[in-house]
């Protein structure tokens, strides 16, 4: 199907944000790899910096419409809620985060210096919108 005259732009919209979440994914996974050798600080809070980036631009690619500070809200509601979330410990989930894939996802364990990060991060991807925006890109 292709998008009206009218639906286009968010479509545009849409899949350069869902492009640059697939980036900050790859930069985020990179970021972790021993290849690079970087220090743990700098690959722990860099990748949590990434994360709330990509979050950022994944709920944009979802709600391309809507404004860029609403869309920064709530992506710290919810990367809050995902670190928060580390308090809690049932069977299940903790067998989920002990999987790679549950461990990039939620991470294991709570830290203040994470939602900092996170934040960091949407405050980042939300500024690359607002000039990318403001450039028509």
């Amino acid at each position: 199907m292709v998008p009206s005259e009218d639906t286009a732009p968010s479509w545009r919209r849409r899949l350069c944000y869902a492009g640059a979440a697939v980036a900050f994914i790859v930069a985020g996974l990179t970021s972790r790899s021993p290849v690079l050798g970087l220090p743990w600080v700098v690959a722990k809070h860099g990748g949590s910096v990434i994360w709330g980036t990509m979050m950022f631009f994944a709920a944009a690619a979802v709600l391309p419409t809507a404004r860029l500070a609403l869309i920064a809200v709530i992506t710290a509601v919810v990367a809050a809620g995902v670190e928060f979330s580390q308090l809690l410990h049932v069977p299940w989930l903790d067998d989920f985060r002990r999987t790679t894939f549950g461990m990039l996802l939620l991470g294991r364990t709570f830290s203040w210096w994470d939602i900092v990060s996170y934040w960091i991060g949407i405050a980042i991807g939300c500024g690359l919108a607002a000039t990318a925006a403001r450039r028509r890109i």
